[in-house]
């Protein structure tokens, strides 16, 4: 039915004229309903995190001012300011590259540059550890050549702010590229084109047209990196690096100090709402409207010479830094391991990290879908506010999110466990957060912003008379999702399931803490054998995290490829 929507609005453009096209249609009770217990969900972190530090007394917040405290904002500021601007300069300078120029390996090279995006950032830290410590390849090699000890030179220290800094950067950069590079190859050429009858030369019309028009979507994948960044705990904990997650984590399980670690991830909360709510405020007001009603495509510069080599280098480094060379240097440690993938411990982890993240992927998703649909039924401001209540898991890193999740479950597990003893003389034990359940929902709050970005831009393209159409023709809710909404939906629903099955195959501060007893996932093993130093066993496991998300990353690159180019095929537009 729903091919022939288009057709329909066409012939009846008298029955549900522009002024009805907002109309409001009465939700049906589940979807009401679902949508404000996924906000509940993803808001309860936040309240019981807020309640937990409440508890700890006005002593604890003076004794973690006096002493730790200082020294985690310092570091943690220091990681968000370096890794925002690296991977704004190399997300946005590889994504225009591969969008307005032709070199040789462009096509190659625009996939790429996204495959760093399949390793998490301590994978990473565990081979340039292996590759440039002290006993490792390159400084052995700089022995052997020059005769020198170790005391004869000096070399950059990868256990530091700096290394930390330098692995976030590599595989966190693709969030700003394929958000930039989507808002250029979506940019119509007449206003570039503009700017350059006016006398600006190629840089000036870049920087003052086309970096401005893309800028919602640069300034988006920046505060994706920026939360990412504050969610970190692998590299920074491998590293000895001291940030809020490394301290919420040691005082929650090596302190055993949990008004300490409410009000560290206290702080650590704030700091993230705040830099989400600077975001929002400084474009609230942007507007950005088309340049003309036709498309015009862009004619790419076609580079030679010195020009064609600083464009390759420029864009092949990051690949080769945050995926090749990470990768070959697994595979050599991998292969002196002597670990078989295919036994049946290893197996289990990676059974473990697949249930997890195909759950996790599909609940979000189908969260996602009853919030949208919910405020697309009912517009109003209590809908509205269910779906940024929902949105805002974003900024908790997993670590808050596993202590806000743990304090009210577990005194709920526990007071069940004491209400059936006492009346049934049954011991229930720890019903939810003793089970994987409790994880998921930890996941689900987290990337259910995700997953609601994906739903929302979806929906943009979708018109308003087409759930008229559906109503006239005898559909209600259930229906008009089913026939209408989905299938018009399906390439963005599936993009969110794959990003946040990638995200969820890589998270550890949350499954550290909430996973049950002997349920571990390849994130978890490839965690605790790299803290023993065994980096070389570490190997195994990391590898097949980055397996794991290298078909979904490839397949994003070649949907959105796909899309542009439906984009730029629609009738109406028009391509030089």
């Amino acid at each position: 039915m729903h091919r022939l929507l288009p057709t329909l609005l066409h012939l009846c453009p008298v029955a549900f004229p522009a002024q009805n096209r907002g109309m409001k249609v009465l939700s049906s009770r589940w979807t009401g309903h679902l949508a404000w217990v996924f906000a509940a969900l993803c808001l309860l972190p936040m309240v019981a995190v807020a309640v937990a530090a409440a508890s700890g007394g006005l002593g604890t917040v003076a004794g973690l001012a006096a002493t730790v405290l200082p020294r985690f904002a310092g570091t943690t500021a220091i990681l968000i300011l370096v890794v925002g601007t690296a991977t704004a300069i190399i997300g946005t300078g590889t994504a225009w590259l591969v969008t307005a120029t032709r070199f040789p390996g462009r096509r190659i090279l625009e996939i790429a540059l996204a495959l760093p995006l399949t390793y998490p950032a301590y994978v990473l830290a565990y081979a340039y550890t292996d590759f440039l410590d002290h006993p490792g390849w390159v400084q052995a090699t700089l022995r052997d050549v020059t005769g020198w000890g170790p005391q004869d030179y000096w070399f950059p220290e990868i256990r530091s702010v700096g290394g930390a800094a330098a692995m976030l950067t590599f595989v966190l950069y693709p969030y700003v590229y394929l958000l930039a590079r989507a808002a250029f190859l979506r940019q119509s050429a007449t206003a570039h084109i503009a700017a350059r009858a006016l006398g600006q030369g190629s840089l000036g019309a870049f920087f003052k047209v086309s970096v401005p028009i893309a800028r919602p979507a640069i300034a988006g994948g920046v505060l994706l990196v920026l939360m990412e960044t504050l969610a970190d705990y692998g590299t920074v904990a491998y590293f000895g690096v001291q940030t809020f997650a490394t301290g919420i984590y040691q005082s929650w399980v090596a302190l055993f100090d949990r008004a300490a670690a409410a009000q560290l991830a206290l702080c650590l909360l704030t700091f993230a709402l705040v830099l989400a709510v600077l975001e929002r405020k400084q474009r609230a007001h942007l507007r950005h409207y088309d340049a003309g009603r036709r498309f015009e495509r862009m004619d790419p510069a076609v580079l030679t010479g010195h020009k064609a080599a600083g464009a390759i280098a420029f864009c092949a480094l990051p690949v080769i830094l945050g995926f090749l060379l990470p990768t070959g240097i697994l595979i050599h440690l991998a292969w002196g391991a002597e670990q078989l993938l295919f036994t049946p411990r290893y197996l289990g982890f990676l059974r473990n990290s697949l249930t997890l993240a195909c759950i996790a992927a599909v609940l979000t998703v189908g969260g996602a879908i009853v919030l949208g649909f919910n405020a697309r039924l009912s517009p109003s401001r209590r809908t509205r506010s269910a779906m940024r209540l929902a949105g805002t898991g974003y900024a908790m890193p997993g670590g808050v999110i596993a202590i806000g999740l743990l304090f009210p479950f577990a005194s709920f597990d526990n007071a069940l466990d004491r209400l059936m003893e006492t009346s049934f003389g049954i011991n229930t034990g720890l019903l939810i957060s003793g089970s994987i359940w409790l994880m998921i929902i930890a996941y689900m709050v987290r990337f259910m912003a995700i997953s609601l970005n994906a739903y929302e831009s979806g929906l943009a393209t979708l018109n308003p008379n087409m759930d008229a159409v559906a109503r006239t023709l005898g559909h209600g809710p259930s229906g008009m999702l089913r026939g209408v909404h989905l299938p018009i939906l399906r390439p963005s629903l599936l993009t969110a399931l794959l990003i946040v099955f990638v995200d969820v195959m890589k998270e550890l501060p949350a499954t550290l803490i909430l996973r049950p007893f002997n349920y571990d996932t390849l994130a978890v093993q490839a965690h605790r054998l790299a803290a023993d130093e065994r980096l070389t066993e570490a190997a195994v496991p990391s590898l097949v995290i980055g397996a794991a998300g290298l078909v979904p990353v490839v397949l994003l690159c070649w949907g959105l490829r796909r899309e542009v180019q439906d984009v730029r095929c629609t009738p109406g537009t028009h391509a030089t």
